[in-house]
């Protein structure tokens, strides 16, 4: 019987001494190869598979005591796959509350206004946070994938800065500025001004996109939407420049030609009338706000002043001696 006791003593002891050794290694801060750590957890890890990720990725940090940790805290279910940063300073204790939280290290994308789509693609694929799904997939099989009903991916992207967990896919970034352009452009619809000829809010969009390109002076956008759908009730040209250089895609030299004015593609408003097929740049807020509340004005032209505004004209003659004035006055 004394036999029994002292062995039942000697194993409670030895469970004693385990359990201070494992909250002693529980609370001790992990050695890291480099701070802060990127670490990516899989989906469906077991415990020990979550701590040799850790460990593989460079920390200290033995697989078997944060299994006995995750096992001793009913903690497996809740561990969140991700990428995760950790710094100089971490406990395997303060990791596994970081993995149950799902406190995920992010990553970040800034699409510009006046980008294309094709730029969009590139600052995508180039973004090292992103797992890279679409990167061999044509414009249309991306079109497909995020459930767009268009047919052309230019302008259907609101640009913006969007934040992802590190190791997300960048079809994720595809759907949620798609998704985010849908809502900003159905609420601009929904408020729009009453007289516009516009018969969708693709064509809005379209108008957006010119907007977009021609201006960045907040107080010229609704001027220049004006000139655009004056010149659209009265069946003129829109004669817009930036259409054309869309419509050269990468033939685009940096310099507009007299050619390239008289080259014919769908997106040449000095040989077409009406809008072009397609948006041809991502919009704005500001943009789309513009081409549903356009300026009350009779503006038909206007022309860079050179400081970045324009000077809008009702007529041709006051338009060249505008010309004549800020686009002829330097010239050899």
């Amino acid at each position: 019987m004394k036999f029994f006791w002292r062995l039942l003593g000697g194993v409670g002891a030895f469970a004693l001494l385990g359990a201070v050794l494992l909250a002693w290694r529980a609370f001790t801060p992990i050695a890291l190869s480099q701070s802060p750590l990127d670490v990516q957890i899989s989906s469906g890890s077991t415990a020990r598979a979550v701590g040799r990720q850790v460990a593989e990725a460079g920390a200290d940090l033995n697989p078997r005591v944060f299994e006995l940790l995750v096992r001793l805290t009913r903690s497996a279910a809740g561990i969140k796959a991700g990428s995760y940063e950790l710094r100089q300073g971490v406990t395997p204790w303060q990791l596994l509350q970081k993995l149950t939280r799902g406190d995920t290290s992010q990553g970040e994308v800034a699409l510009i206004e006046g980008w294309t789509f094709r730029q969009f693609r590139e600052r995508l694929n180039a973004n090292p946070d992103l797992s890279h799904q679409t990167v061999a997939w044509t414009d249309k099989e991306i079109l497909q994938h995020i459930g767009a009903t268009e047919n052309h991916p230019e302008g259907l992207f609101f640009p913006d800065t969007y934040l992802f967990d590190k190791g997300g896919s960048d079809l994720e970034v595809y759907v949620r500025a798609y998704r985010l352009m849908q809502d900003k452009l159905q609420q601009a619809w929904q408020e729009r001004d009453g007289r516009l000829p516009y018969t969708s809010p693709y064509q809005a969009l379209v108008v957006a996109s010119l907007v977009e390109k021609e201006t960045a002076v907040a107080e010229d956008r609704p001027k220049v939407a004006a000139v655009f759908l004056n010149r659209l009730k009265r069946g003129m040209p829109l004669q817009t420049d930036p259409t054309v250089i869309y419509g050269l895609g990468r033939n685009f030299d940096g310099n507009l030609h007299k050619a390239d004015l008289q080259g014919d593609t769908p997106y040449n408003t000095y040989r077409h009338r009406g809008l072009p097929p397609t948006p041809i740049a991502m919009p704005g807020n500001a943009a789309l706000q513009a081409a549903l509340h356009p300026a009350r004005s009779s503006a038909l032209y206007f022309v860079a002043r050179g400081d970045g505004s324009s000077e809008f004209s009702a007529d041709l003659e006051s338009h060249n001696r505008a010309v004549a004035r800020y686009q002829l006055k330097n010239r050899p």
